[in-house]
């Protein structure tokens, strides 16, 4: 089953029409979210990165999109599941119709559920991906569903035997991976891309962040970062809402140790957990 609008169908109901901004214009967004155990991990993080995103993108939002609201929508979709481990997608999208000049800033919505068995991988490869580029630029933040640079590059990933790619924006600099953010620890200095670079805002980003900068033996920094720093660094992780932490082995031909990564893994379970 489906939330579509505050409905639940099955996913043979819904009934999208050609005229769908996501699918013409890719004038929509989306939230990943994980439950765990029944709880919603994160949720008021997910859900004001949610209304700051429709917000830049100009969408009208409505009076009912509370937290409460989308606390109570999110377990109404999620009732008929059994599983421990869930992944939930919130699609925001305008309303149909228009050219680039949309008939409406109104919007639709659509709550997806999977079951998943996420686990962290004991050899994790991962190399550049250089066909295009991530621009840098405050879009660059926002979860829109159009991710055509995160699919080739996947694909690319996929081709060469890799378990993911490292994207750049038009500086060569290093942005992000195709589905996370990614960190790269060397010495007793941890740094990850700024936002300026044009990584998406991460919500398991910006938690890890926190337990670094509450930690007494590292320090964090958001700057930019070049491959050759990449190469160089003794250990890389990356970070997403699904998979948590997961500590990077391989780079081109470069191996890495995964100590600190594990220990920053182990503190971002346990804030899950608790938080």
């Amino acid at each position: 089953m489906i939330n579509y609008n505050g409905s639940l169908i099955s996913e043979e109901e819904l009934q999208l029409t050609n005229q769908n901004r996501a699918f013409k214009y890719g004038d929509g967004i989306f939230e990943t979210i994980k439950v765990q155990n029944g709880k919603i991990v994160f949720l008021e993080d997910h859900y004001f990165r949610l209304m700051a995103s429709m917000r830049m993108l100009r969408m009208k939002i409505p009076m009912k999109f509370t937290l409460e609201f989308f606390e109570e929508e999110i377990k109404k979709t999620t009732a008929a599941f059994n599983s421990n481990l869930l992944r939930i997608r919130i699609n925001v999208y305008r309303k149909d119709g228009g050219l680039y000049t949309p008939l409406t800033n109104e919007v639709d919505y659509i709550i997806e559920v999977k079951e998943i068995t996420p686990n962290i991988k004991e050899i994790y490869k991962l190399d550049l991906y250089k066909d295009f580029y991530n621009y840098s630029g405050l879009l660059s933040t926002v979860k829109t569903t159009n991710r055509m640079l995160n699919t080739l590059a996947a694909i690319y990933a996929e081709e060469n035997d890799l378990n993911n790619c490292v994207l750049l924006n038009e500086r060569k600099g290093v942005v992000e991976v195709t589905n996370g953010n990614i960190f790269i620890v060397k010495g007793n200095t941890i740094k990850t891309p700024a936002l300026t670079e044009g990584c998406i805002k991460g919500i398991t980003r910006k938690k890890v962040i926190e337990i670094i900068e509450k930690h007494p033996d590292f320090t964090i920094e958001e700057t930019s970062i070049s491959p050759f720093e990449l190469q160089k660094s003794d250990e890389v992780f990356i970070t997403n809402a699904i998979v948590g932490l997961q500590p990077v082995t391989n780079y081109r031909k470069k191996e890495f140790k995964t100590e600190i990564s594990e220990k920053i893994g182990k503190s971002l379970s346990l804030m899950t957990i608790t938080a």
